[in-house]
């Protein structure tokens, strides 16, 4: 069985290119649940796969590339949901997967196992689900971080966090600041 401490090499060997990314930067200055940033929830949902992959010994099963970097890549969204918001982000949890790929597309080469896990990893909140194991562990993961750090009693106590730097802001496509 796999330690913690390889599990957090493994993410970093197989994702050093998402978590060395310039716009994964933008992760770190947005709250995704409670006091956990987008970047440090991201990294959390893909060590506790890699866990569930090793404790449920489904590696014959598992690309542990694309479930690395499907993990982190799973709320590539890249805007803090809880603020940047004029009303669009009302239906965030049902949107962001879209958006969330969308981002990925742009920045990296997926491949079908990646795309698949990025855009369902909301199932069952959204109709479809996964349609390969990495999906399944990514979406497990998520549930259970998701739930653990919006609960946790450190959502009271967080410290602000700085603006996202001028470099990094996102643009709508059309070079406008979205």
């Amino acid at each position: 069985m796999l330690t913690r401490r390889r599990i957090h090499e493994l993410v970093h060997e197989y994702g050093h290119d998402v978590l060395g990314h310039e716009r994964m930067r933008i992760e770190k200055h947005c709250y995704q649940h409670g006091a956990v940033t987008t970047f440090e929830h991201s990294v959390r949902v893909a060590c506790l796969a890699v866990y569930f992959a090793d404790r449920l010994r489904l590696w014959r099963f598992v690309d542990l590339r694309s479930l690395i970097r499907a993990a982190l890549l799973h709320d590539y969204f890249l805007y803090d949901w809880h603020h940047d918001d004029n009303g669009s982000h009302r239906l965030h949890g049902f949107t962001h997967p879209r958006r969330a790929l969308d981002n990925a597309l742009e920045d990296f080469d997926l491949n079908p196992v990646e795309r698949d896990s990025i855009l369902r990893h909301m199932f069952p909140l959204t109709p479809i689900p996964p349609r390969y194991v990495e999906g399944y562990l990514v979406t497990m993961a998520d549930k259970i971080s998701a739930t653990r750090e919006t609960f946790s009693l450190d959502r009271f106590s967080k410290p602000a966090l700085g603006p996202v730097p001028e470099r990094h802001a996102l643009t709508d496509g059309k070079g406008q600041a979205a």
